[in-house]
């Protein structure tokens, strides 16, 4: 039986024309009752609808399917591509032409989406760009004005204004250093030093380093029971410490008083060690889960919270841990608490 699916044109024309003459053929078979006449009358019908066919859809069908193809492969095509698209290019059935239209459909539409989601980005980016930025220079010209007018001279304010000045110019070094770093991973620019360590070991490192930080807020930092035997990872040691200093930080920042913030480590499949920070604190709404990784996004709790930091550390651990090969990922709910893990390639043997 005839298959539509990915019929030719030629075989389009012959069906076509095949229908035509046959039914004239046998009529004039059975009006002449000489089947010589009806054999040469359907032979020069079916010939002659074939050719008219065949031109008609050649001139004005899959004429304009090549230009069709033009237009989708190369819109600016050069001159041999220009004869190849015209002339050379392989007739395809309209089941085909329909099948490769819809799936170029597909992909710009893909496109348009992503532009268009890269363009919300953008705006939010340099939004929340500016506002870091402008925090920090408004403090600085206010401090730097009022010393001009006459607190310079007045010793029971000019230092302090000076260390706050201080702190502001401080700030935004770190924001400028971070943003430096982000690009350089991004454009591949920090090579990767990878060696063998134990995780555990460098968590506990982690937590005696801001050890300070936790204890103005009473939080208590620990490894998971069950998860203390020594695991061996290999990675870049140091930007998995910046990895973990994030992590720990950002969960005492937006933990509770008297909270606890727990790592858990798990050998997963014999290849890649899992590596989580937990904490009990505020929490992070579902809607705002898939941003926190993007630069200086932050949820509105998190805005409304009295806290220090560039809004670069969580984009900074996803470049590091991607930069590793690897995956990061988060689960958190409303004043429950966060989660955030990562993977790491466990040692070679």
């Amino acid at each position: 039986m005839l298959s539509t699916k990915n019929i030719s044109p030629r075989q389009v024309s012959a069906f076509t024309a095949l229908i035509l003459a046959t039914p004239i053929g046998l009529l004039l078979w059975y009006v002449e009752k000489d089947w010589i006449i009806a054999l040469v009358c359907f032979g020069l019908i079916f010939l002659s609808s074939y050719f008219l066919i065949s031109f008609v859809m050649e001139r004005f069908i899959y004429r304009k399917i090549k230009l069709i193809y033009k237009f989708i492969y190369q819109t600016k095509a050069t001159k041999r591509e220009e004869t190849y698209y015209k002339y050379i290019l392989p007739k395809k059935s309209i089941d085909e032409v329909r099948e490769d239209v819809e799936a170029w459909a597909s992909e710009k539409k893909e496109e348009i989406d992503l532009l268009r989601a890269n363009e919300q980005f953008r705006k939010d980016f340099l939004q929340n760009l500016s506002h870091e930025f402008k925090t920090p220079i408004f403090a600085i010209q206010g401090y730097v004005d009022t010393l001009l007018h006459g607190a310079l001279e007045n010793p029971a304010v000019n230092k302090r204004f000076l260390e706050k000045a201080a702190t502001n110019v401080e700030r935004l070094t770190n924001l400028l250093n971070d943003l430096d770093e982000i690009s350089k991973l991004e454009r591949g620019e920090l090579p990767l030093l990878k060696q063998s360590f134990i995780i555990q070991d460098l968590v506990r490192e982690t937590y005696e380093s801001i050890s300070i930080m936790a204890e103005q807020k009473n939080i208590r930092c620990s490894i998971k029971k069950g998860c203390e035997s020594p695991l061996v990872v290999f990675a870049d040691k140091e930007k998995i410490r910046q990895v973990l200093l994030n992590l720990v930080e950002n969960s005492i920042k937006y933990g509770k008083q008297n909270g606890s913030i727990t790592a858990s480590m798990y050998n997963t499949d014999g290849k890649h060690i899992l590596v989580e920070i937990s904490d009990d604190g505020i929490g992070i709404p579902e809607k705002h889960l898939p941003r926190i990784f993007e630069r200086f996004y932050r949820t509105d709790t998190g805005r409304s919270l009295d806290v220090t930091g560039s809004g670069l550390g969580l984009a900074i651990c996803k470049h590091i841990i991607e930069a590793h090969g690897q995956t990061i990922h988060v689960r958190s709910r409303e004043n429950v608490g966060t989660t955030i893990g990562f993977t790491l390639e466990r040692k070679k043997d």
